[in-house]
């Protein structure tokens, strides 16, 4: 019989390959039917009925719209995409942003800085995004600057606590066991970093969170490298900011 159906909710990147779940469900099953969910999207949230819109992403369309009929309902909106790596990317991508944006908290630093993460984080995503496949408007999207905005600002992002505890001064190791779960993006940053120099591609967030989280480097000499950088052109395809 044909393999079943596959719905992934997963947001990361494999460590030891630096690949997404659907070429690892490809390469281990061949199962052309899967579909990948994301989007801003805490659990509390959802389980409390708060209306939540998240993107299933499926290569082929038909079985897209089959998802879409499956979990839609009136406060959990699905809307469809066929830009699989896209959405796959965003979802892991962002994870890594959100480390960034907690380690600006730990240091004190409000608002004005936090916008300028995100939105050079957004530039980052876009910039790697679309050299791995995904499509540029996926990004300006709900599983791209949408799940990048909820991880960035929300309390209840394990990313952004952990990265919160490591600009407080605390070690990588008491952070991580501060969390009570999963940081995807303790794994994923790394995966990325590999990526981004395999691609020739700038990376300056993700050099400096996977500094702070691999090589023990101060929070805050992380963040003077960044603002000490020379400025570029602000577009997400071009030099960074």
């Amino acid at each position: 019989p044909p393999p079943c159906p596959v719905v992934s909710l997963a947001k990361g990147i494999e460590p030891q390959t630096d690949r997404r779940v659907s070429e690892l469900v490809w390469d281990e099953w061949k199962i052309e039917r899967f579909a990948v969910i994301s989007g801003p999207s805490f659990a509390s949230g959802v389980a409390k009925g708060q209306p939540t819109a998240v993107v299933a992403a499926c290569a082929n369309d038909d079985f897209g719209r089959e998802v879409q009929a499956a979990f839609h309902r009136p406060v959990f909106r699905v809307y469809r995409s066929t830009d699989v790596a896209g959405v796959e990317l965003g979802g892991a991508l962002k994870n890594v942003f959100a480390i960034a944006a907690g380690i600006s908290a730990g240091l004190g630093f409000g608002d004005n800085t936090l916008a300028a993460l995100i939105s050079r984080g957004l530039a980052e995503m876009v910039r790697l995004g679309t050299a791995l496949g995904g499509r540029m408007e996926t990004f300006m999207g709900l599983s791209g600057v949408g799940d990048l905005m909820l991880t960035c600002y929300g309390p209840e992002s394990r990313n952004r606590r952990l990265g919160e505890a490591l600009g407080r001064g605390l070690s990588r190791d008491a952070a991580l066991a501060s969390l009570g779960g999963i940081a995807e993006g303790y794994t994923t940053v790394a995966a990325v970093r590999e990526l981004a120099q395999r691609l020739g591609l700038p990376a300056p967030l993700t050099e400096q969170v996977h500094a702070v989280l691999y090589e023990d480097k101060p929070p805050h000499d992380a963040l003077q490298a960044l603002l000490t950088r020379e400025p570029g052109i602000e577009h997400p395809s071009g030099p960074p900011a």
